[in-house]
């Protein structure tokens, strides 16, 4: 087992990660495994871009009126025997689950893949309180096997090789014949099919995420590919969805069309293999269900960005798709941003939540290369949102003393164009200078941290203003 990544220091940890040679071989497979499936899956829909507008649409809708939505979404959930729970911090919501859990005498509990789980660190909660939860998809079983966080929010185990995946699971299941073999994918599905059905069959609750909640008909929506999520929600006796008040969506409509971007973008696939609906607890006929149904709605900080410039954010549906196409993450990983979000959706969701002292570094993590908001279904403008995240670190004095003075420094010339000309014209001849005998600079004084890891070519030996002036007067005079 590898140790992680746990400060929250992004510089740091972009450093380790790129010395990470397994890292970097796992890191092939975002792009392998993504991208060109999600354009296939785009093409093969002429009005995805049309959905996305749609999309969009309904989430600006429901966020304009949230409050009206989700005391609706309350009332069909009660209407239909189940208990909302709402909790203003992640303090709250696992002391919630904790009741829950003590009042039918829990001892494990099954858990689907939730990121707002993650968020709130319920598994360490219940760990400390004597409650055994156990991971029940495939990716999040294995980091939590290794004692990890995941890296990526669809695929939490894209950091872990096969060979790895094998090393835990001779190490974790030691009751099993050591001449097994596992070396092939197939065989370690079906070893952790096979370990994880006990859990299913013995757990007393069962706690899931939710895609979406539907406010017309007090309905939770999960989406998933291996079928994990029906039996954590079926077979306990109790059921907990874990949401966040923007996950509420007016109709079973909005959310038809919404699922049309969501799979496409995240996966690459028409629709996910599994698509669940959940209203309420078993009703009398029913052969399955849990006999309690509990919904615990958390803000967290949310709140806080309606109305603000981050409004936007609160569109996200979690597609993985930033990422997915980010260049940052594709060097570095999701363990580099240090908390529970990655990628372009973490560098603006993580300071939104955490505040920009914490989560200030992430919007610096990015080229600006626009490529997030141009593949995210719910055209979510991720690079607007980081540069006002930058501008918030630069007010607060937050970014290290060496950029506010060069940035300072840089101002005092580009407010004065004659003095900005001037230095210009004597620096361009300088650097042009040097950096002949190689054609660009590898250690430049004052920017070595960026040349030391990119080729910067030499320049011209004239500005681009003379170079202008020149070609300017050679015209004027061919005209003449």
């Amino acid at each position: 087992m590898t140790n992680i990544i746990t400060t929250r220091d992004f510089k740091s940890n972009a450093k380790e990660a790129l010395a990470n040679k397994t890292l970097q071989k796992a890191l092939t497979h975002v792009e392998a495994g993504f991208i060109g499936k999600r354009r296939l899956a785009m093409e093969a829909l002429p009005e995805f871009d049309q959905l996305r507008d749609n999309a969009r649409d309904i989430k600006n809708h429901t966020l304009a009126n949230l409050d009206a939505y989700l005391e609706e979404y309350e009332e069909k959930v009660v209407a239909s025997g189940g208990k909302v729970h709402w909790a203003a911090d992640g303090e709250e919501a696992c002391n919630q689950i904790l009741d829950i859990c003590r009042n039918v005498g829990a001892r494990t509990v099954t858990k689907g893949k939730s990121m707002i789980a993650e968020e709130i660190g319920i598994n360490d909660f219940l760990e400390k309180n004597d409650i055994e939860p156990v991971e029940t998809d495939l990716g999040e079983y294995i980091i939590q096997l290794r004692g990890e966080t995941p890296s990526h929010i669809i695929a939490p185990a894209v950091h872990v090789l096969k060979e790895q995946v094998e090393e835990d699971f001779r190490r974790v299941h030691d009751h099993l014949p050591v001449s097994r073999n596992l070396e092939e994918p197939e065989s370690l599905l079906d070893e952790a099919r096979k370990v994880l059905r006990a859990k299913f069959l013995n757990a007393d609750v069962g706690i899931t995420g939710a895609n979406f909640l539907i406010a017309e008909t007090g309905t939770s929506v999960i989406v998933t590919n291996e079928g994990n999520g029906d039996l954590t929600q079926i077979v306990p006796k109790v059921h907990i969805v874990l949401a966040s008040i923007e996950k509420v969506t007016p109709t079973l409509d909005d959310v038809s069309q919404i699922l049309r971007v969501l799979a496409r973008s995240a996966t690459g696939q028409e629709i996910s293999v599994y698509t669940t609906f959940s209203t309420g607890p078993k009703r009398q006929g029913d052969v399955d269900g849990p006999e309690e149904y509990h919904v615990i709605i958390l803000d967290n900080g949310r709140s806080n960005m309606i109305g603000s410039e981050f409004q936007d954010m609160l569109r996200c549906i979690r597609c993985g798709s930033c990422m997915n196409h980010c260049p940052v993450y594709h060097a570095v990983g999701g363990h580099a941003y240090g908390w529970v979000y990655p990628g372009p959706m973490g560098a603006v969701l993580t300071p939104s939540l955490m505040g920009v002292k914490d989560g200030g570094q992430l919007p610096n993590a990015s080229t600006f290369c626009g490529r997030c908001e141009a593949v995210c279904p719910m055209r979510i403008p991720l690079p607007k949102m980081m540069r006002h995240w930058r501008e918030r670190e630069f007010e607060k004095h937050l970014n290290p003393a060496s950029q506010r003075w060069g940035l300072n420094f840089w101002a005092f010339f580009a407010k004065r164009p004659r003095l900005y000309h001037l230095a210009t014209s004597l620096g361009i001849p300088l650097l042009s200078l040097f950096g002949r005998r190689k054609g660009y600079f590898k250690y430049l004084p004052l920017a070595s941290g960026w040349t030391k890891y990119r080729d910067l070519p030499a320049p011209e030996t004239r500005t681009f203003q003379q170079q202008w002036a020149q070609r300017e007067a050679l015209k004027q005079g061919g005209a003449k």
